[in-house]
């Protein structure tokens, strides 16, 4: 496997906010604790205060989610370890996506891996865990319910309300019979679970478990507990939306806010249901459920039945971080832009604002596609131009401009008028034969010039669509391979795929990964 890296503004996929920020510009200060860098931890680590009594709340939790699962040893280490005061977490998190969904799914886990090992290095003392956040609780289905194999879309065709974490997985065997092959991983996966967060739970600890993956799923009566004090100030204060709101005015002096902060940033979770809750004429309303609660009743709520509250985009990363000892969060370009509105939010709460790490971004290029781009002349890193551009690089590849024989046609001519010369002394009566001779001759030079024109043409016809061929495996759909391809699209070829992006990725580098197949 060759590996390479780019500068993520090669790409021309990430925003100026992740790019200045990666940058270090000054106008980005105000708006994070740390810079993504080892000798950052240092502080973080000193200034990670958390609560013994809540380790013990998260290490029973996760006993019980993982109740039935198989536990890796790496697992289970790392599970008992986070009851110890000198263990932290670096967490990614991701939507429940069907067969694990776009690529980038796997990319974010595989840094959260790779940074907690770079970590463990640096500081041996403490103990670093890799954790994924299961976004359980997230309800818009149309995001998770299909992924792209081979250049195919596959779509779960289902009626689904509330948290997708709870679905059943009732009625994916239409899905399976419809894949090119069987997915032994996935399908015992789906068919063995009860819920869409349990099957994934099992698919990402047997991909991960090997590297002491730790899955944790929010959706959870013990963790919303701490989480209380908070849907009350927010019920009561708003005082997300005042910190947020407060943040986006500086920050839109510069970039674009990524999410919309709204007064109450919590949903009602229930059986089916998962709906924002607004505050009208003294009432908390449950939209399109026809639910209203005074302010006594719904704090009373909180209280008994606090896993009713789910927080939006705004709070999520607040949640997260009251209930894990964590470092960092690693997520994409847009996460990390909407992550830069929430610092003054943490402060209002009094909760330690993690380190935002970018995740690793990868372009992977398989031994077809390399033979096909050294054939072409072209590096991976000239793919990433647009096509027009790359049209006109290969013409100049090429080098074979549009055949022209004037010269023979002259040559031609000059030699038949000698020969029209000869016979006018000798024999008059042949010039007019001569002069037929002579258009003869030039019309087949003239239609030979036409077939090598067309022989030119058809050869760089089949140059540029194997170009456009080549752009559409590389960039599918016209954007970063990690968009849309899924993990089985290069793990059914390549079983060390995995493997070979935990070799390849160095979350504190900052640069565009290129793996190419040789």
């Amino acid at each position: 496997m060759k590996i390479s890296c780019i500068d993520y503004s090669t790409t021309g996929a990430f925003s100026s906010l992740v790019l200045d920020y990666l940058n270090r510009d000054s106008k980005l200060k105000p708006f994070y604790a740390y810079f993504p860098e080892i000798s950052s931890f240092s502080e973080a680590i000193e200034k990670r205060n958390f609560p013994q009594a809540q380790r013990q709340v998260l290490v029973e939790e996760l006993k019980k989610q993982y109740e039935g699962v198989e536990i890796p040893e790496a697992v289970q280490a790392n599970i008992d370890a986070l009851a110890q005061g000198q263990t932290f977490t670096i967490t990614t998190g991701h939507q429940l996506n069907l067969f694990t969904g776009p690529l980038y799914f796997i990319y974010k886990i595989v840094t959260a891996i790779n940074t907690a090992r770079e970590l463990q290095q640096a500081y041996p003392a403490q103990k670093f865990v890799p954790v994924y956040w299961m976004a359980t609780e997230d309800h818009d289905f149309a995001e998770v319910n299909h992924f792209h194999l081979f250049g195919k879309k596959y779509e779960w065709e289902h009626e689904a309300e509330g948290a997708v974490g709870r679905m059943s997985t009732d009625g994916l065997n239409e899905l399976f019979d419809a894949l090119p092959e069987h997915y032994e991983l996935f399908e015992d996966a789906y068919i063995h679970s009860a819920t869409l967060a349990e099957a994934t739970r099992k698919i990402v600890n047997s991909l991960f478990g090997e590297h002491g993956l730790v899955c944790l799923d929010g959706d959870s009566h013990a963790l919303k507990q701490t989480f209380a004090p908070v849907v009350k100030r927010e019920l009561t204060e708003q005082i997300s939306y005042k910190a947020v709101t407060q943040t986006n005015a500086a920050l839109e002096k510069h970039y674009k806010p990524q999410v919309m902060v709204r007064e109450i940033n919590l949903f009602f979770l229930g059986e089916n249901l998962r709906e924002r809750i607004v505050l009208e004429d003294e009432q908390y309303k449950v939209l399109n459920a026809g639910l209203q609660y005074s302010q006594e009743e719904i704090l009373r709520m909180v209280d008994e039945y606090p896993e009713r509250f789910s927080p939006n985009v705004v709070l999520r990363p607040l949640y997260q971080e009251l209930v894990l000892p964590n470092l960092a969060y690693i997520g994409g370009g847009a996460e990390v832009a909407y992550w830069f509105q929430l610092k003054d939010m943490f402060t209002a709460f009094d909760v330690p604002y993690p380190v935002v790490m970018l995740r690793n971004s990868a372009l992977y290029v398989t031994k077809p596609n390399a033979q096909r781009l050294e054939k072409l002349g072209f590096t991976v890193a000239e793919m990433f131009k647009e096509l027009p551009e790359l049209k006109k690089r290969l013409a100049e590849l090429l080098n074979q401009d549009e055949v022209n024989l004037e010269q023979q046609r002259q040559v031609i001519e000059h030699a038949f008028k000698q020969v029209e010369e000869m016979a006018q002394n000798i024999d008059p009566t042949l010039v007019k034969a001569v002069g037929a001779e002579t258009q003869k001759s030039l019309n087949s030079l003239q239609m030979l010039e036409k077939k090598l024109n067309k022989a030119i043409e058809s050869k760089n016809d089949t140059a540029y669509n194997q170009l456009a061929n080549l752009k559409e495996k590389l960039f599918p759909t016209g954007v970063l391979q990690e968009r849309v391809d899924n993990l089985l699209t290069y793990q059914t070829n390549n079983p060390q795929f995995i493997s070979s992006l935990v070799a390849a990725f160095e979350p504190f580098v900052h640069s565009f990964t290129i793996l190419q197949e040789e």
